[in-house]
């Protein structure tokens, strides 16, 4: 928080919660690269042709498992079709997934776990018996059980199953910040003031509690594009014509003696848009957090 200066104001140069984080992030490494890489990552989902010129969806079966050769870096798939393509379109599934998850999780245990932390009584009991159902269900079984009845295979029914059994974690997160702050100063002089709960909750709760929510939110976000890819991988997650690293490596399982690339390169890929969002989590954790100051 900034320091009051004597006159009652806030000391110059003083700085908050937020452009102190943002202060220490722009000079953190590992936020500078893990940003990057996500900024090309989320580019290459929304214009893949940037740097694909190719189809990933045609295939030449008289190069199937071929290596790689001049304008195809990293070779041919089991049917022909160039895996340097796929590759690049693949983000495109994974990222869209792992963003409207994260932001659909986000939404609905940050509604839920703030009005339950602000509120409390019967609506708190509520909803942590309801969370405590949600975090029982295993959720590899829990996808294999809600999916396989889907026969879509879009990325929609696996956004809707990873908010489904992902919005309990953020709910909790976001409750226990809201009692934290409930308690401070500055909204019992509000309430005192005869400030309506709606706006103590917008104005002074809401803006001082979602930072442990942003936090988790961010790190959540690696964890659901690795859920998409093994569930893809398993066959109930999203299902052929829509190009996803998690089918390709199911696909290039069955042949990793024989043309290791095709597994390589999706996996790879993979690898590093996980790390890269956890790294982003970490670093804004460590930024968000006075404990770690």
């Amino acid at each position: 928080a900034a320091r009051p200066a004597p006159g009652g104001g806030p000391a110059p140069g003083s700085r908050g919660l937020w452009s102190d984080a943002w202060h220490d992030l722009r000079r953190n490494p590992v936020f500078v690269v893990s940003a990057l890489v996500i900024l090309f990552l989320v580019t290459i989902a929304v214009w893949p042709q940037l740097i694909a010129d190719g189809n990933p969806y045609q295939g030449d079966l008289a190069k199937a498992q071929d290596g790689p050769a001049p304008g195809h870096p990293f070779g041919f798939d089991l049917q022909g079709r160039d895996v340097y393509t796929r590759t690049v379109y693949g983000a495109r599934a994974s990222i869209t997934v792992g963003i409207c998850a994260t932001a659909g999780a986000a939404l609905l245990g940050s509604v839920l776990g703030g009005l339950a932390g602000f509120f409390g009584g019967w609506w708190d009991s509520l909803l942590s018996r309801i969370a405590d159902v949600f975090f029982g269900i295993p959720i590899l079984l829990g996808g294999l059980v809600f999916l396989s009845v889907v026969t879509s295979g879009s990325v929609w029914p696996v956004v809707g199953f990873i908010v489904l059994l992902g919005w309990p974690q953020i709910s909790r997160i976001a409750r226990g910040s809201v009692v934290t702050v409930k308690q401070q100063d500055y909204v019992l002089a509000a309430r005192t003031l005869g400030a309506s709960n709606g706006r103590m909750l917008l104005r002074h709760i809401a803006p001082n509690a979602v930072a442990p929510v942003i936090v988790v939110a961010t790190i959540a976000l690696g964890t659901y594009i690795a859920l998409e890819a093994t569930l893809s991988f398993l066959g109930v997650g999203l299902k052929p014509p829509t190009v996803s690293w998690g089918i390709d490596i199911s696909s290039a399982s069955t042949q990793i003696r024989n043309a290791p690339h095709m597994l390589l390169w999706p996996a790879a890929a993979l690898s590093i848009t996980v790390l890269a969002f956890i790294m982003l989590g970490d670093a804004v954790r460590d930024a968000l957090d006075p404990k770690l100051r």
